[in-house]
């Protein structure tokens, strides 16, 4: 007789905590990196210096999106199939994922390296920006390798029941980055190139952090054979990850279509190009830390849900999903409350600028997130499918949300509104997708069967 999982014996309440919480620091310390280098950015530089950042980030957006896509999609499927006994299995997923993160970090870091300039310039760099965007995004190009084996094998860890491991790779990553950012930006004066090497220093220790545990695997005992890619693997991956794919892909479109249109509508404004995108970067960045919130919240219900969805046990994922759906409307709900309430404490935070600079900031992130207490429910049920085998449901949310409605909406509301168009295209877009995940929520625990199954 071998040990039943914890996932499917453990109460679900206590569970879902021990998972979640490390989940949460890891994902919210993560999203810190970007957000100190901005900070430290626009005490050292100044708002161009935040513009840069925004401009180039998008190459970190594509490292998400290939990251995560194989980092869920190979968790899901990892405990899945430990789920139905399945240890080969779950063991090829493993290596695979691993090897396939290496192998892509490395083909992404030549590609940016070859092409920099012509692609700042297509994420919408104006010719003040672009001097920056090229010294930070041409830096920061060495640490893409590390960027995303770290952002893909953080969930595989944390899938194998090591949730403390996973968090600490990534917080002292953040820390160290933390640490560095001041002394090379300000006491050896390297200004913005001095955090572009703080965050590659850290992405390479995070990295090698978890290149350390994977011999250490509590579930099965990966082998070197086991790291040879596999096609069958490698797809099963992609299917159960390619929500994530389209989510982060779709936002690097979104970011894409909002600096261009912020440049054209903004020359057109009294506020210019430059200001627009500065305040719109901070404001995207900051909104990456509600992001990480409810994406550590899923993240840590994910392995629930896969191994006992996997394991037939139907009440246990109704109980893990009503818990995380109420999470995800309290984190959203006070979130909402510091965006709107407190907007311009937020701004002066990333460094000073003229009043039409604060002018435009804080009403872009109040009218940008005004439905940001409804955006919990829509990130967790784009997550959520993929975890119990419904990737094509998560991927209709997540496409539909950011290239249907959205990017249409930017591109078309501005002809009638200006630069205030671009604002407005977000919360008409958030309301809708709310609508659509309440909807598909509804419809899948309608069809799940309501009795446990033994899976022998």
């Amino acid at each position: 007789m071998t040990e039943e999982n914890p996932l499917g014996t453990k109460p679900v309440g206590k569970l879902l905590l021990s998972l979640a919480i490390p989940a949460i620091i890891a994902n919210v310390v993560n999203a810190l990196y970007n957000i100190v280098d901005q900070i430290f950015i626009g005490q050292g530089v100044g708002y161009l210096g935040n513009a840069a950042t925004s401009v180039a980030f998008p190459l970190t957006t594509i490292c998400m999106a290939i990251g995560l896509m194989v980092g869920l999609g190979a968790a899901s499927g990892f405990n899945l199939e430990l789920g139905r006994k399945n240890e080969d299995q779950a063991r090829k997923i493993a290596g695979t994922a691993a090897s396939i993160l290496v192998i892509s970090g490395i083909i992404i870091c030549i590609c940016v390296r070859m092409f920099l300039t012509q692609l700042l310039t297509m994420f919408g760099a104006t010719d003040q920006i672009l001097t920056y965007a090229e010294t930070y995004a041409g830096i920061t190009s060495f640490g893409i390798p590390f960027l995303l084996f770290s952002t893909g094998t953080n969930p595989l860890v944390r899938a194998d029941r090591s949730p403390k491991y996973s968090m600490a790779a990534i917080v002292i990553g953040a820390v160290l980055n933390t640490i560095l950012d001041p002394i090379f930006i300000f006491t050896f004066g390297w200004g913005i190139a001095g955090a572009a090497w703080a965050t590659v220093i850290s992405q390479i220790i995070s990295a090698v952090i978890l290149i350390i545990y994977f011999p250490r695997f509590k579930s099965v005992h990966i082998e070197l054979r086991d790291y040879i890619p596999r096609w069958k693997q490698l797809k099963r991956i992609c299917t159960l990850g390619f929500n994530s794919l389209i989510y982060q892909m779709s936002n690097l479109i979104v970011q894409v279509t909002l600096n261009n249109m912020l440049r054209i509508y903004g020359e057109q404004s009294k506020y210019g190009s430059d200001i627009p995108i500065a305040a719109a970067g901070i404001v995207m960045k900051i909104n990456v830390i509600f992001i990480s919130l409810i994406i550590g919240l899923i993240n840590g219900a994910q392995p629930i849900c896969s191994y006992n969805y996997g394991a037939g046990k139907y009440t246990r994922v109704r109980k893990t999903a009503r818990l995380f759906l109420v999470a995800a409307v309290v984190i959203s709900t006070v979130l909402w409350c510091v965006f709107e309430f407190f907007p311009r404490q937020i701004v002066s935070i990333f460094g000073e600028g003229d009043a039409l600079y604060y002018e435009y900031a804080v009403k872009f992130m109040r009218v940008f997130l005004f439905f940001e207490f409804l955006n919990g429910v829509q990130i967790c049920s784009a997550t959520f499918f993929p975890s119990i085998g419904k990737a094509a449901k998560g991927a209709i949310l997540s496409f539909s949300k950011q290239i249907v409605i959205l990017v249409p909406l930017m591109l078309l509301l501005p002809r009638f509104m200006g630069i205030d168009g671009v604002l407005f295209a977000q919360p008409i877009t958030d309301l809708i997708a709310f609508v659509m995940s309440v909807a598909l929520l509804v419809d899948e625990f309608r069809k799940m069967p309501k009795d446990d199954q033994v899976i022998v």
